[in-house]
């Protein structure tokens, strides 16, 4: 695995890890919340002109991402911490599978696969016993098929303006104190970007922007789909019924629900935390390919020094609407799919586990759900 590193090999990381942890205990809650919502916007990107993505020319000229992934690092340098963090991810039920079949008497099975939105080419390539799944599914079902034809996407979001952009006058210089203020144009001039061009765009839309990681912006200028786009369209080739359980819309929804000065402490902290996101992109990419999807917040949160203490209040709410409230409305939407059988159902990892996940919750209506691993 690209991501973790080789024993003997220099760790230039380490050298710099008491800046990083102390960076990283600053940023919480607003670390946590720009890696769901990286994750989450990223779903938004899908290729215009159908081409799969990761074969042939481009998949040779794939932008390699240079972040690398702290959990060698931390586990060296505080054992106890990434100790309890591991202790914390295995008290978190279904958090340690990516694959999981769903069974109901009557009905062919169906399966729940956990995705991860980035162009990361080992995240892009399906496991093989997901692939089986796949093949054997008569149904596919993924977050949202409004990403399939961004043609349909944007006409969904302009005809809701509110969700992205101030439709009252606001601009969001004026939202900003000025110290905070001067920090949002110089990033966005150090981009070339106009203040002009995107004054009345909502806060989140600019956090994404800047946040993303060079290599991941690269990725995506490419045209390289997300395994969501690239399940959905394998499904399309071959024949098979699409489905998705929310519309965009109701996804963008559910960050502008949140908080403007949650939004806005987010962006400025995201504009802070710019050269740090590429390794903890590493970490949740090395995490989710192991399967331990429950250990990716803990394992990131044992990176801040003891005793200094955060604000997750602000993560909570974050965590509470965009991700539980989400858990609901997919799991009862499901149900119906899953009731015909046949079905493979795609979402995003972090929707899986929790007493709240998917996986809890699909249980609780009676359906047999077994991990795969």
């Amino acid at each position: 695995m690209h991501h973790q590193p080789t024993c003997g090999q220099p760790r230039p990381l380490l050298a710099r890890l008491p800046d990083l942890v102390l960076a990283l205990a600053t940023a919480l809650p607003w670390l946590l919340f720009l890696l769901l919502m990286i994750t989450l916007l990223s779903a938004g990107y899908a290729r215009a002109d159908g081409t799969a993505a990761g074969t042939g020319e481009m998949a040779q000229t794939t932008p390699v991402c240079q972040g690398r992934s702290l959990i060698g690092e931390l586990t060296a340098s505080h054992p106890e911490r990434m100790a309890e963090a591991l202790k914390q991810a295995d008290a978190a039920p279904n958090g340690d599978a990516l694959l999981w079949k769903i069974e109901k008497p009557g009905v062919d099975p169906s399966w729940l696969f956990g995705t991860m939105h980035v162009t990361d080419p080992e995240v892009t390539e399906m496991p093989v016993p997901a692939r089986e799944a796949f093949e054997a599914a008569s149904t596919v079902v993924i977050e949202t098929i409004d990403i399939l034809d961004p043609v349909k996407a944007q006409a969904a979001l302009m005809s809701n303006p509110d969700l992205t952009m101030f439709t009252d006058g606001t601009t969001l210089i004026s939202l900003l104190s000025p110290e905070d203020a001067k920090i949002v144009e110089a990033e966005l001039g150090r981009r070339g970007i106009p203040m002009a061009l995107v004054a009345r765009m909502k806060p989140w839309i600019i956090t994404g922007m800047v946040g993303m990681p060079p290599c991941e912006a690269a990725r995506k200028a490419k045209g390289i789909d997300i395994l969501d786009v690239n399940i959905a369209k394998m499904a399309g080739d071959e024949g098979k019924q699409v489905l998705g359980l929310e519309t965009i819309g109701e996804q963008m929804a559910a960050l502008t629900d949140l908080p403007m000065e949650f939004h806005l402490r987010g962006l400025v902290e995201t504009i802070k935390l710019a050269d740090l996101m590429p390794d903890i992109l590493a970490t949740m990419s090395d995490l989710y390919l192991q399967g331990r999807v429950s250990a990716i917040m803990p394992v990131i949160q044992a990176a801040g020094p003891e005793g200094v203490a955060t604000d997750i209040s602000g993560y909570a709410a974050f965590e509470e609407r965009v991700i539980t409230l989400r858990n609901h409305i997919m799991a009862e939407r499901a149900a119906p799919i899953l009731d015909k059988g046949g079905a493979f159902i795609a979402v995003g990892a972090m929707h899986l586990p929790g007493e709240e996940g998917l996986v809890s919750l699909l249980g609780q209506a009676g359906y047999t759900i077994s991990a795969m691993r």
